[in-house]
């Protein structure tokens, strides 16, 4: 998991390895830094002369810029390094996001992947520029200052031996108990995002059904949930601090008493040493201390490396051929014995056991009624889905066989829920077809029954939409979603219940526009209402993932039970 983070780095890694020798320079020249001021104190005590102690002075001096320098330099190329390596993290997650079938979107919900790209990166950038800066230099401090102390302080130094199994034994418990409250915090962040998400999409209905009051105490209990956790870690975490100055207090107490009396008394210790000694404690705990924080920090982070991990490891459940087809010939569509479920591990098809043929520029029509599997059923030609058994043919040619692009360009899909983007009405046309002229976005707008509504915008088809079409009313979004379609001039349109937001006329002149501008193209129309397909070559009528019926309206009124019950309630409802 850590090769393939790293890995990331990429063209930064320069800056990290610099971090790590100027780190190196700083510790070494930091270790040496109590020794000659040792050094210079002896000298003034002694009375030496003038020129030796600004010499000693003038050493010292230069040794504490260089070690300044090299720290500042460090810092410097450190959050270079750190930065870089969170930019190309979210830039391959949402690289390799967008090769996901929606089977591996499935496993991931959208406020999760939001968290693992914001928070979770963020994380891991913080511990990684605590690791590279601190990760080396503590236990190099550490190692350097303990062995100068013992060979500058001789049994002064049995003070480091009492404090550092201690302060070991101290910081070790409270990770462990800080640790799992951290762990359980990246799980809630998902929940809180999700509210924020699901709010923010939903808030004419929640405006509509005054559920504000009701938003707010969700999300403060997400708020809350997140806060008392953290809490929790963050009071054990901050007994660091209090340990660290107990420690840090014996041993300036204990080198001080023991060492004045070793001083006055045997004068086996001169002055110069025990200032050292104090330094060198100081840089002992000083070190430990930034190791437990390294340590929270990276068993923090464990959590947030295991999520991106996650999402640059997760393999995509479609993959081209290695010999794939380049042209999509006709528009036929053959399922020959499909059946299909969304996961493995499920005990139910979805659909099971689907047959039919589909000649090039037929129109078809699905009905049937709520959770009947008709979208899944079109989602599998433009191989959203792979099948889970028998085969999809498009153009006689199934369509694994064919590149994943070529096969979706040839199938343009109107879905369930319409997306526009923030943009102009033009942009967002030209999603279909980035080199549409003007002329070409007009058509596709007469034929969809949008241009009427668009010439009364003051700024025609450079009118601004708001992110997520919020600016337009649903049958003009719907409109809008079906030009963008006949823009990829497909070989089949599939629109899976596309017009029920327009009126039924609006509803039969985009058909009866597809009739006479588009008869090549194979035409597959999802419907609620029987208006909207009885005048389609063949309709078919699924029931609980199987196909019930084929055939054309009048035949279907007279031998079909489903759809005459169908038909019977639209006909009330409409004389009603």
């Amino acid at each position: 998991m850590l090769k393939r983070l790293l890995s990331c780095l990429r063209e930064y890694k320069t800056p990290a390895i610099l971090t790590l020798l100027f780190i190196l320079g700083e510790a070494v020249i930091e270790t040496f830094l109590p020794f000659i001021t040792a050094n210079l104190v002896n000298e003034i005590q002694q009375d030496a002369q003038i020129n030796q102690i600004l010499r000693t002075g003038i050493i010292l001096a230069i040794m504490a810029l260089l070690s300044m320098m090299c720290g500042g330099t460090a810092g410097f190329t450190a959050s270079k390094a750190a930065t870089g390596l969170s930019k190309n993290l979210r830039h391959d997650m949402f690289e390799k996001v967008q090769t996901y079938s929606f089977e591996n979107i499935d496993k991931f919900s959208s406020s999760s992947l939001v968290t693992r790209m914001t928070t979770d990166i963020t994380n891991l950038q913080m511990a990684f520029m605590m690791i590279i800066r601190m990760g080396l230099r503590s236990p190099l401090m550490f190692i350097f200052s303990t062995v100068m102390a013992f060979y500058m302080g001789g049994k002064l130094a049995m003070a480091f031996v009492i404090v550092i199994p201690l302060l070991l034994i101290g910081l070790f418990l409270i990770g462990k108990y800080a640790m799992p409250a951290f762990r359980r915090v990246f799980k809630k962040y998902d929940k809180l995002n999700e509210s924020i998400e699901e709010n923010v999409r939903a808030m004419r209905v929640v405006k509509g059904f005054s559920r504000e009051e009701h938003e707010k105490k969700k999300f403060g209990t997400a708020a809350e949930d997140i806060r008392k956790d953290f809490t929790k870690a963050e009071q054990l975490v901050a007994l660091n601090t209090p340990l660290m100055q107990i420690c840090m207090y014996f041993d300036m107490v204990f080198i001080l008493l023991v060492g004045s009396r070793m001083a006055i008394v045997d004068q086996s210790v001169d002055i110069g040493q025990i200032s050292a000694m104090i330094t060198y404690g100081v840089q002992i705990l000083m070190a430990l201390m930034f190791l437990s924080m390294i340590y929270v920090m990276v068993t923090m982070s464990m959590e947030s490396m295991k999520r991106i991990y996650e999402v640059l490891e997760e393999e995509p459940t479609l993959h081209n051929p290695e010999q794939s087809l380049t042209m999509v010939t006709d528009g036929s569509i053959d399922f020959e014995n499909v059946s299909f479920k969304y996961s493995a591990q499920a005990k139910k098809f979805a659909l099971e056991d689907i047959s039919l043929h589909i000649r090039s520029g037929q129109t078809i029509g699905i009905i049937g009624g709520t959770g009947s599997s008709k979208s899944t059923l079109v989602q599998l030609i433009p191989r959203l889905y792979d099948v889970t058994e028998g085969s999809v043919k498009v153009g006689g040619v199934d369509v694994r066989q064919y590149d994943i692009e070529v096969l979706r360009d040839a199938v343009a899909m109107v879905l369930q829920k319409n997306v526009l983007f923030s943009g102009t009405i033009k942009e967002n046309l030209r999603w279909g077809n980035p080199d549409a002229t003007e002329e070409e976005i007009e058509e596709a707008c007469k034929l969809a029954q949008a241009d009427e509504f668009i010439q009364t915008f003051p700024d025609k088809y450079d009118t601004h939409i708001e992110q997520g079409g919020t600016n337009v009313s649903g049958g003009q979004k719907q409109r809008l979603c079906i030009a963008r379609a006949l823009l990829k001039k497909p070989k089949i349109l599939i629109l899976d219940d596309s017009t029920s937001a327009v009126d039924t006329k609006t509803d039969a002149l985009i058909r009866q526009g597809f009739k006479e501008f588009i008869p090549e193209t194979t035409k597959i129309i999802i419907a609620q209402r029987i208006s909207s397909v009885e005048d389609a070559d063949q309709i078919i009528v699924l029931d609980n993932g199987k196909i019930n019926a084929i055939g054309t309206h009048w035949r279907l009124l007279r031998t079909n039970k489903i759809y005459q019950e169908v038909y019977e309630q639209q006909k009330n409802g409409g004389e009603e």
